[in-house]
């Protein structure tokens, strides 16, 4: 295969940049389909993996569950329909990914069991809290909006505004990691990624603490770049979670890139591995934190 020229590789970045800010800034069913569609082309590429590594999950079935959980969540999320229903999807999918794999010629092992479940968790569960994220209409999380014109808000609603925090963070990280890293990187960060250095983490904490820290200012946030500082560490973290867990996989399966649906970026997975564990992190933070400051203010 001929190697991909930075010139490509800029051009799919800026391309993949572009969709999500288009698809965050329209929401609703927009957004839905969206996170939906990549869902989808992630899972593909997880399980090829899987199957690299000679595991045979319940493909078809933990995709159809992972579609229902994200428009599930969608529903929930407008009142469609009631959270007790979305909750019971988790559960219920994974009882029948288990009974599906039981229903086979050759009865699934521990891993086909283990391998199907975590690709629920890890491409239903946690991709739902971005739509979470962009659902926010309490406007006592993001005090500063009331402050700009009517027309305004009606477009920067909590929601779009916190997700677009939440994907700035990521963002910095992954920047601040990869030229810290490449300039001054000079210590191993782990056997699995043997590109990452501490350096790199190290950059990337700081720069996704300085991006969080200057959102919660402008947000309103009491403490702003205290607490918005200390979420943009968190993000950075978890991020770096995701990307070396994704890294673990392909290592395991003997495999590169996860796909190559993106020119000098690999596969999709590749290109979100940073988003998945994240969402949840803020979406926690944002509920059930942050409301502990606005009453002590």
């Amino acid at each position: 295969m001929a190697p991909v020229s930075p010139n490509n590789r800029l051009k799919s970045g800026l391309a993949a940049g572009a969709f999500g800010l288009l698809i965050v800034g329209l929401g609703g069913w927009w957004f839905t389909f969206a996170v939906s569609l990549i869902v989808h082309l992630a899972l593909l590429e997880f399980f090829r993996m899987a199957q690299f590594a000679g595991i045979r999950p319940a493909t078809k079935t933990t995709l159809l569950a992972c579609q229902l959980l994200i428009f599930s969540t969608q529903l929930a999320a407008i009142g469609i329909l009631s959270t007790d229903f979305t909750s019971a999807v988790l559960p219920l999918s994974g009882a029948a990914i288990c009974g599906w794999l039981l229903l086979q010629p050759i009865t699934g092992s521990i891993a086909d069991i283990a391998v199907s479940i975590f690709g629920l968790f890890y491409l239903g569960f946690l991709p739902s809290h971005w739509l979470k994220l962009r659902n926010i209409t309490s406007p006592d999380l993001t005090p500063n909006l009331t402050l700009i014109t009517e027309r305004w808000v009606d477009f920067l609603t909590p929601g779009m505004t916190i997700t677009l925090m939440a994907c700035l963070i990521i963002v910095s990280s992954d920047i601040g990691s990869y030229f810290l890293g490449k300039n001054y990187g000079r210590l191993p960060l782990s056997p699995i990624s043997p590109g990452k250095t501490i350096e790199g983490a190290i950059g990337g904490g700081i720069c996704a603490i300085i991006m969080g820290g200057i959102n919660g200012s402008i947000i309103g946030w009491p403490y702003g770049f205290l607490i918005g500082g200390i979420l943009g560490g968190l993000v950075a973290l978890f991020a770096l979670v995701g990307d070396l867990t994704e890294s673990m996989m392909k290592r395991n399966a003997g495999l590169k890139d996860s796909g190559a649906a993106l020119p000098g970026h690999g596969g999709i997975l590749d290109r979100i591995d940073s988003y998945l564990f994240t969402p949840a992190v803020v979406y926690y933070s944002i509920n059930l934190v942050l409301p502990l400051f606005f009453a002590n203010n």
